[in-house]
């Protein structure tokens, strides 16, 4: 299995994204700043990596901190989380992990726990986090792997991977799950312009594990679907509303709407820390402006003429209506995804 970050006793060892699929080389984050740097810089990226990268980095945070008490600590612990939070806006996991680790260090305040106690259940409330985000994508893939035809072509765009996760992978991990049920897959990965995730990323980790892929232009799909040779779309998520719209890799959309022309099944693969609640609509999911260098520069090489106007948002918005289903480690959502997924938090409460 791929090990996309690893917990070291010097920091959190993470494989460097922006070099693959040509060199695999690792970035050490001593601490929480470092861990920041890693995330916004997209040496790791991938909603649930990003949530765990960050559950790491507040726990780099304490574990580093001089503090002697709780009290003392406190101004540094919310420096600490709004850091990480200020990374990257659209990938809710990262504010999950962040809440999760507040209410945690919330609750140790509370019963006056001394510093000692509080560094050791942070790091381990992060090493719960990773490892409940790999049994995750395996439980999903499992579940998504029932839904992938028995041979033919599967179409995902961007990386949703062991890359994106801390294992196995959503999107990736549906495919593996198919291929580990016997099922004849061939995946075609999107090239997802303009960082080349599918090209890169999604080829690279799919080649390892010898199942048989092939890249394609993402102005390339139209043409694949008409032709017969894509049977079922299944992509990642970074915050699914709770009317069932999703956030995804810039060009998301573009798929979902051509999969419902050609009448392909189009799924979204997350886990349930994906899932934000609180989020009505897609129209109310923040989404991220990257630097334009990603667009106008590849490889170093200027592509576009000096001064031209450049758009790169990173997401976008799927709606509901083009989504034939929700698969989470808590089982496969149908529409309605208003009722369905309200369905599921109340059962996942109980």
């Amino acid at each position: 299995m791929i090990l996309t970050l690893t917990w070291t006793p010097e920091g959190v060892r993470f494989i460097d994204q922006t070099k693959l699929p040509l060199e695999e080389s690792y970035v050490l984050a001593t601490d929480y700043e470092q861990v920041a740097d890693v995330i916004v810089t997209m040496v790791v990226r991938g909603a649930p990596a990003i949530g765990v990268s960050a559950a790491y980095g507040v726990a780099l945070g304490v574990l580093r901190s001089e503090a002697q008490t709780a009290e003392q600590f406190a101004p540094e612990f919310e420096k600490i989380c709004a850091r990480l939070a200020g990374t990257r806006p659209t990938a809710v996991n990262l504010f999950w992990a962040i809440d999760r680790m507040k209410k945690l260090f919330a609750d140790l305040r509370a019963k006056d726990a001394a510093m000692a106690e509080i560094k050791e259940r942070i790091l381990a409330e992060a090493h719960a986090m990773y490892e409940e985000d790999i049994a995750a994508c395996k439980t999903m893939g499992a579940f998504g792997g029932e839904l992938l035809p028995q041979e033919g072509g599967v179409l995902t765009h961007c990386n949703a991977g062991a890359l994106a996760t801390c294992g196995y992978g959503t999107a990736l991990g549906v495919i593996r799950a198919a291929v580990e049920q016997g099922k004849q897959i061939h995946v075609y990965a999107d090239e997802t312009r303009p960082f080349l995730q599918g090209a890169r990323l999604t080829a690279w980790e799919l080649m390892a594990d010898g199942i048989a892929t092939t890249v394609i232009c993402d102005n390339m799909a139209a043409s694949l679907m008409r032709a017969g040779k894509i049977k079922a779309v299944v992509v990642g998520a970074d915050r699914i509303a709770a009317n069932g719209d999703f956030a995804n890799k810039i060009g998301t959309y573009n798929v979902a709407i051509l999969a419902k022309e050609h009448g392909i099944p189009f799924y979204c693969a997350a886990p349930w820390s994906t899932i934000d609640m609180e989020t009505p609509t897609g129209e109310a999911i923040p989404i991220e402006e990257r630097n334009q260098i990603e667009v106008t520069h590849h490889g170093g090489k200027q592509l576009t003429p000096h001064g031209v106007g450049i758009c790169n948002p990173a997401f976008d918005v799927t709606p509901a209506k083009y989504v034939t289903g929700i698969i989470t480690e808590k089982g496969v959502l149908r529409a309605p995804y208003a009722e369905s997924l309200k369905e599921m938090e109340l059962a996942a409460a109980e």
